[in-house]
C-alpha cells in the first residue's frame, strides 16, 4: 500500500492510473476504522480497479462544543487494517495541506432545507464542513466512484445533492449499514458503551424495525409512531432520545401518507454516547390491494 501525504504525490499516482484507463474508487474517512469502513473499501474494490482511502480529521465540521483535539487518531491500527485489505493508496493530508489559507475559506454550502434539520439542527454549520471537505477531496482524488455508509444517511444525501448540483463527475454509492450479530449498527462510538449500555443499544434497531413494520401494515399516523418509538426507547433503557422521524428519503421532510418509500431515522443516547441509526422502507401495492414490504 502506498501512502501519500501531499496533493502532488496523490495526483501523480492517480494520473498514472487514469492514463492507464483504470477505474478509481474512493473511500473518505476520519480514521478510527471499524468493519463498517472496511466494508466500504471492499465494495469499492469490487467496483473499481484501484482504491484510494483518505484519513483526515476535518476541523471544519466540528462545532464549538465538539472536541476536535480529542477525536481518536489511530493511524497505526488504521494503516494496518487497510494494508491487510491491499488498499492501493492511503491519503493522509495535513490540515495545512487541506486548508492552506486556513478555515476561513471558500465553502460549499448545500441548501438549508437539507442541512438544518435532524443532525444539522443540533450541529449548526456541521454539514457545510462536510460538503466542503468532501468536495475538496473529490477534486484532489478525482475518483470515478465514491463510497459512503448508509448509517450516516443525511450526510450521504447532502453529498449526493452537492454532486448533482455542482455536476461533479463522480458516482456516489451508498453502502448498506453493517451491523453486529445483535443488530447494532457498527460505529466508532460503540466502544464508549459500558457492558450494561451495550446490552441496551441493539434495541434501537429493534424499535426502528417495529416502526417499519407498522408502516408496512398500513399505519400512516407517523407522529404517533414517532412518539411511541421514543417512549419505547426510554422504556428500553436509553437515557434520552434526540429524535425519531419518518421522512421522505429524498428530501428528509416529514413523510406524507401513501408514499412508496420512507426512511426512519433516529438518534438515542446512552450516557454521553449518541447512537445513530436508520432504516429504509419501501411499500408497494399488492394484487389484493394491500401493502407489501420489499
Amino acid at each position: 500500500m502506498k501512502i501519500a501525504e501531499t496533493l502532488k504525490a496523490l495526483s501523480a499516482q492517480v494520473t498514472q492510473w487514469k492514463q492507464a484507463g483504470l477505474k478509481v474508487g474512493f473511500v473518505p474517512t476520519m480514521g478510527n476504522l471499524h468493519q463498517g469502513h472496511l466494508s466500504l473499501v471492499q465494495q469499492a474494490q469490487s467496483l473499481c480497479d484501484r482504491v484510494v482511502v483518505s484519513v483526515f480529521v476535518n476541523p471544519m465540521q466540528f462545532g464549538p462544543n465538539e472536541d476536535f483535539e480529542h477525536y481518536p487518531r489511530t493511524f497505526q491500527a488504521d494503516s494496518a487494517k487497510l494494508n491487510d485489505l491491499k488498499v492501493d493508496l492511503l491519503y493522509l493530508p495535513s490540515v495545512d495541506e487541506m486548508y492552506p489559507n486556513g478555515l476561513e475559506q471558500t465553502r460549499v454550502v448545500v441548501p438549508d432545507a437539507l442541512t438544518t434539520l435532524l443532525e444539522g439542527a443540533s450541529r449548526p454549520g456541521h454539514f457545510d464542513g462536510v460538503s466542503t471537505v468532501v468536495c475538496k477531496l473529490f477534486n484532489m482524488v478525482q475518483p470515478d466512484v465514491a463510497l459512503f455508509g448508509q448509517k450516516d444517511y443525511q450526510q450521504w444525501l447532502v453529498i449526493l445533492r452537492m454532486v448533482q448540483e455542482l455536476a461533479l463527475p463522480v458516482e456516489v454509492v451508498a453502502s448498506p449499514i453493517v451491523r453486529d450479530k445483535d443488530g447494532l449498527a457498527l460505529s466508532s462510538r460503540n466502544k464508549y458503551l459500558s457492558s450494561a449500555q451495550r446490552a441496551i443499544a441493539p434495541k434501537l434497531n429493534v424499535i426502528l424495525q417495529e416502526v417499519a413494520m407498522a408502516i408496512v401494515s398500513g399505519n400512516q399516523n407517523f407522529k404517533a409512531l414517532e412518539k411511541t418509538a421514543s417512549q419505547r426507547l426510554l422504556q428500553a433503557g436509553f437515557d434520552d432520545v434526540d429524535y425519531v422521524r419518518v421522512c421522505d428519503p429524498n428530501t428528509l421532510q416529514p413523510a406524507m401518507s401513501k408514499q412508496e418509500q420512507y426512511v426512519i431515522l433516529a438518534v438515542a443516547r446512552l450516557g454521553e454516547t449518541r447512537l445513530l441509526d436508520n432504516t429504509l422502507v419501501r411499500v408497494v401495492p399488492s394484487f389484493e390491494g394491500g401493502l407489501e414490504r420489499s
